[in-house]
């Protein structure tokens, strides 16, 4: 499988790239912490480390580290605007539960 973007999300990821003036692509990745046990990580890539899996979703590159690929393979990002706020939303096939604050989850 792999990791893909929705236009919004491709859109919002182009256009800070472009401000940056650098940078290959967006890192997706997962970190252990919360209540539910693993949160999502977004970070913008520069360099390529040598066992990266790298996908291409409408133009942007997302960079994937092998650990954390195992609980997001499948997985969409969504930019979206919701009243006043805006952020990303992962729309992950794996994920079993989440927490009721929204920042953790578990597969």
């Amino acid at each position: 499988m792999a990791i893909t973007l929705t236009e919004s999300a491709a859109n919002h990821v182009t256009r800070y790239l472009a401000n940056r003036a650098k940078g290959v692509g967006i890192r997706v990745g997962i970190k252990t912490t919360g209540c539910s046990g693993l949160a999502y990580v977004l970070e913008f890539v520069d360099e390529l480390a040598s066992e990266d899996q790298v996908f291409e979703s409408k133009g942007v590159k997302i960079v994937v580290d092998p650990k954390s690929l195992v609980y997001i393979d499948g997985t969409e990002l969504d930019f979206v605007k919701e009243g006043l706020n805006e952020g990303f939303k992962f729309n992950n096939p794996n994920v079993s539960s989440e927490c009721g604050c929204g920042e953790s989850f578990n597969v």
